[in-house]
């Protein structure tokens, strides 16, 4: 979860698919509905990865209302999350991850934001789930 379902969230969506089990519910979902990031699909084609059909969504958009853990990447994820889990026992985990969106600087310079962002959240997710 992150804060549009733009760049964080379905970036760790689509890193998560490809190496958890297919049995294994995983969903993206902002605190708000954003717009599809090119920069995005730029980087996970470099890693062989789509995020196919992929339509930004919120947490309330999302068909199943039970998981057993939320992984939010941005501040503002993480206090929603915090305060939907008051009513309902799900563990949260925060994982800080910048937002690439903010830099600035050559078309590469931006990639390298976005690859950066993809790796670390492979390896986090590598480390969490599979290791």
């Amino acid at each position: 979860m992150c804060g549009m379902n733009a760049v964080r969230s379905p970036m760790a969506e689509t890193l998560a698919r490809a190496v958890l089990p297919a049995s294994t519910f995983i969903a993206s979902a902002g605190v708000r509905a954003g717009e599809r990031d090119p920069f995005v699909d730029a980087v996970l084609a470099e890693a062989g990865l789509s995020l196919e059909e992929h339509q930004s969504k919120t947490l309330e958009d999302l068909e199943d209302d039970y998981f057993d853990l939320i992984v939010t990447l941005a501040p503002e994820a993480h206090h929603a999350a915090l305060e939907l889990t008051r009513s309902i026992a799900v563990d949260v985990e925060y994982w800080p991850t910048a937002d690439p969106t903010t830099v600035t600087g050559t078309r590469e310079q931006i990639l390298d934001a976005y690859r950066d962002v993809r790796d670390r959240l492979k390896a986090r997710i590598a480390q969490r789930f599979i290791t």
